[in-house]
């Protein structure tokens, strides 16, 4: 298979990682997967994938240690990642993790991971112990990013409070999980105070597509901020959305009559995506029926336009 497809949203498990998550006793409802870069070079070459763009994902880095543990953490799966890219040229770029809640070591690893490491971009989780993406304790992690113009690719993990028994977080939560945060950078105007902010919500935007009117006729803005529908509902199109886990003939439709179509990025979610989903997902992006520059623009070019590094790494991988 010869898409030529760039993964934007794909996941690693470096073994340093792998080995704090088994020491913090994490769970989240779902083990740990195996993992390898040789399979996930397997996965690339079955689903037709020339790159994809990795990242550890949740619950992120920090798990409840010191945030001195999770700065160290944060540089060593960092660095595997770069590794990992470098090993395998045009295979891979990554977002690059950062330690928060501590947002000071946060500021320190994105100069360190754009700068020495040539990271893509940071990977965000739309929660941090309860508190949301948007949330005023972030500005300054948020305002140095869009200083950089940089490419934040935003990740759920289970939203507070109790789970409900026998309903995994990742099933649906997840999807709420990002919408709050969409929704949280909007009414807070971080959407519209940083501009040169390029934000990927996960998962088709979980339900940020399918609700965008709702929320933007019943949610007033925060601390000052001023919004009006139209205003929330031009701050919403600004994100790009992925089609992990969403490419459907029920989901499709939503997201692409709702989502700016240069904004629109194929995603795997490997190997979180258990089984066949990652095989499955991408079979129903491939049968949906799209023009050839839609399926294009899906599966290559809008992630070249918002990472263009990646058209020089697929070029080394054939040179």
């Amino acid at each position: 298979m010869t898409t030529g497809r760039i993964d934007t949203h794909h996941h690693i498990v470096p073994p340093v990682w792998a080995d704090a998550l088994r020491a913090s006793e994490y769970f989240g409802g779902q083990a740990t997967p195996a993992w390898s870069p040789a399979a996930a070079l397997e996965l690339l070459d079955e689903l037709g994938i020339d790159t994809a763009v990795v990242s550890v994902g949740r619950p992120g880095v920090h798990l409840g240690r010191t945030d001195a543990a999770a700065r160290a953490l944060a540089r060593q799966v960092n660095e595997f990642a770069a590794d990992m890219a470098r090993e395998h040229p045009g295979r891979f770029g990554f977002f690059a993790s950062v330690p928060l809640p501590d947002v000071d070591g946060s500021l320190t690893e994105v100069g360190y991971a754009l700068d020495e490491l040539h990271a893509d971009g940071v990977i965000l989780l739309a929660n941090v112990d309860g508190t949301y993406l948007g949330d005023p304790v972030f500005d300054p992690l948020m305002a140095e990013l869009d200083r950089r113009g940089a490419v934040v690719f935003i990740h759920p993990t289970a939203p507070p409070g109790p789970a409900v028994p026998g309903v995994p977080p990742f099933s649906a939560d997840f999807l709420l999980d990002t919408t709050r945060a969409a929704l949280n950078l909007v009414r807070h105007g971080v959407v519209a105070r940083l501009p040169r902010l390029r934000m990927i919500l996960s998962h088709a935007g979980g339900f940020v597509p399918y609700a965008a009117h709702r929320m933007a006729s019943l949610t007033e803005g925060a601390a000052g901020h001023v919004v009006t529908r139209e205003s929330f509902l031009r701050d919403l199109r600004t994100f790009y959305f992925d089609t992990a886990l969403s490419a459907n003939p029920h989901t499709l439709p939503s997201l692409l009559s709702f989502a700016d179509p240069a904004r629109v990025l194929y995603g795997s979610d490997w190997p979180y995506a258990r089984g066949d989903n990652s095989q499955y997902f991408t079979a129903q992006l491939d049968s949906y029926p799209l023009t050839e520059t839609q399926r294009t623009a899906i599966n290559r070019d809008n992630a070249l336009a918002l990472l263009p590094r990646l058209a020089n790494a697929s070029t080394a991988r054939f040179s």
